[in-house]
Formats: structure tokens, C-alpha cells, sequence
């Protein structure tokens, strides 16, 4: 079976972006790839944050991976911080990873204009955890989204140039995978842009979210004071709820709203209500899992081990032989 690496920052409760977008999709693959899914806690030091929070992060992104339908059994499931033979090739890799290339990162360069007074060593780096990320189980599937392609691009570059400067073809090419035909895009509740933990608390709705809180975020979701002549096109920021109700609901509810807006008839306060209701009954299953699997620390342990252990093996005979490729001996 072919390799595929996945992983998510661990800096806060996964929301239906991250699920439609990504984890929905790892749930189909873990029955036909060797899959790596890991909390990418390393990452995650980039912001800074607090040991508590840090701490609290990952849990939370384990026990909604789990909630969210992800078996320990079929996939290897680790924190990243748990396997310190990436942070070993990493630095390898850091030693062939040049300025100039890593500074011409769009996301690097985005960084610097939204946080010019964090402008640390390991957002310029970043890239090259990421290849390490990959490199440590040699896949060569990543389910990326587009913001992530270029960086995916490096990770190919720096394969490469390992396997020249050594004249060892030893790193296989990651590409990325979509495995599904059509990657779903998920509109934020802002009026703009996908949704985010970035992008403030009301743009996203998180999984782990009661159904009183997914009533009030939309409700106050973006709108506009609707339609003035049948069939108009929609603006982006009711676009966006369609889309969401698109996603969440049966087709029959977006028809029936659907034609309501293209006669001029639309609600919103119908709309958001409906849309509300079956973002509920959508996201129930995995609120209740959350909330089950939260107060089980036993499970939560031995499956952070038990992945911790799967990841290594497989992550320690990479860096063995990396050793010995780059001429490293004992004496």
C-alpha cells in the first residue's frame, strides 16, 4: 500500500472546514493507504503558545480525530513532538535548504506582513519541517489543500537534493492527493474567505460546539437585505451560506431555498435557522463522541502511545539509514 502523510497544527478545536475539507476524507483512506495521521504540535510553537495551552491543544485534536471516525487500529495516529527522529531530519535537511528559497515562501512572506514582530527561524523554516514531516515515512501521497502546494513543491526539492548530494535515489517524490474528485471548499461565516480559527471565534463553526452557540454563530452570520430582482446572481457573503447549506443539508432544503431566492421570496432569518438545525444534526454524532471520549484519559494515553510507537518505528529505520548515508559512524 502507498504512504500518506497528513497532519493538522495543533492550535485549537477542529471546525467543519477542517472536517469536510480533510478528516472526512482521512476516515475513507485509513481502509486503503498506510496512513500517518499526526497534531502537528511542532508547528504549532511558531505562535508561541502557553504550556497549559499547548497541552490542551493536542488533546483536543486527538479526541476529535477519534470522534471525528479516525481508528487507531487502521491508521497510525501520533503527536509529532512524540517522534523526535523528525526533528533530527530536519535538521539534516536544514543544512541543504537555502535563504533565498525559503524567504520566496508565499506563506513566509504572508507571515511577514501579518506578524512582522514574530518573524522567527521557524516560520522561515517551516517548509522544511513539513518535508520532514513527509520525508520520515517516505509517502508519497499528501492530501494538501492549494495554499499548501508550494510548499509540497519544496518538499519534492529537498528530497531531490538530498538524493543527489548522497547519489542515493533514497526519497521517493511526494505528490499531493485529493481522493476525492472535487475538493470541498468551506465558506466561513464572515462573509469572506473559507473558514478559520484565524479569522476570529464567530467565523467558524467547531465540532465540539453546542447546539445553542451554532444557533447564535449563525444567526449573526453575514448577510444583506436580499434579493432585488429574480434570479440575480448571489453575492459572496450569502454565496457562502448556500454553500454551507450545501454541504450540511439535503438537497431538497437547498432547492427549496434556493428557489425562494431566485424568486425574491427568501427569509433569512428562515434560511439561517434551517441552516443552523442541520449544521446540529450534522455535526451531533461527533459532539457526542468528543464528549464521551474527552473523559476517557485511559484510551487517550494508550492511544497516543500506540501511536507513538507505530510512528517510530517506522520514522527510526528512515533516520538509521539517513545516519549511514550521510556517513554518520559510531565508534
Amino acid at each position: 500500500m502507498e504512504t500518506v502523510v497528513s497532519g493538522i497544527r495543533s492550535t485549537g478545536k477542529l471546525h467543519l472546514g477542517n472536517f469536510y475539507g480533510a478528516v472526512k476524507n482521512f476516515v475513507q483512506m485509513q481502509n486503503e493507504f498506510n496512513c500517518y495521521f499526526f497534531i502537528a504540535d511542532f508547528h504549532s510553537l511558531t505562535t508561541h503558545p502557553t504550556p497549559e495551552d499547548l497541552h490542551g491543544n493536542v488533546k483536543q485534536v486527538l479526541i476529535e480525530y477519534l470522534a471525528a471516525g479516525i481508528d487507531p487500529e487502521k491508521a497510525t495516529i501520533y503527536v509529532q513532538s512524540d517522534v523526535p527522529e523528525i526533528a533530527e531530519l530536519y535538521l539534516y535537511l536544514n543544512m541543504n535548504a537555502y535563504l533565498g528559497e525559503l524567504e520566496r515562501s508565499t506563506s513566509f512572506k504572508d507571515k511577514v506582513r501579518a506578524h512582522p514582530d514574530n518573524v522567527n527561524a521557524g516560520l522561515l523554516t517551516y517548509p522544511v519541517l513539513m518535508a520532514a514531516d513527509i520525508l520520515i515515512h517516505k509517502a508519497t501521497k499528501v492530501p494538501v489543500g492549494k495554499d499548501q502546494e508550494q510548499h509540497l513543491e519544496m518538499a519534492r526539492t529537498f528530497g531531490n537534493r538530498f538524493n543527489r548530494l548522497y547519489n542515493n535515489e533514497y526519497f521517493p517524490e511526494p505528490f499531493a492527493f485529493n481522493f476525492t474528485e472535487k475538493l470541498v471548499k468551506v465558506p466561513g461565516l464572515d462573509g469572506k474567505g473559507k473558514m478559520g480559527k484565524s479569522e476570529g471565534e464567530g467565523n467558524a463553526v467547531y465540532l465540539s460546539d453546542e447546539p445553542e452557540i451554532i444557533r447564535k454563530k449563525v444567526m449573526r452570520a453575514v448577510s444583506d437585505s436580499g434579493p432585488t430582482e429574480e434570479n440575480q446572481a448571489k453575492p459572496e457573503s450569502i454565496q457562502n451560506l448556500f454553500d454551507l447549506m450545501k454541504i450540511v443539508s439535503p438537497s431538497s432544503t437547498y432547492e427549496h431555498f434556493d428557489n425562494l431566492y431566485n424568486k425574491c421570496e427568501i427569509r433569512y432569518g428562515d434560511f439561517k435557522k434551517q441552516l443552523a438545525e442541520d449544521m446540529i444534526i450534522a455535526t451531533a454524532p461527533m459532539r457526542e463522541r468528543i464528549n464521551e471520549i474527552s473523559k476517557d484519559e485511559t484510551y487517550l494515553r494508550q492511544v497516543a502511545r500506540f501511536g507513538a510507537i507505530k510512528a517510530r518505528e517506522s520514522a527510526s529505520k528512515t533516520i538509521r539509514e539517513v545516519r549511514e548515508i550521510i556517513g554518520f559512524k559510531n565508534f
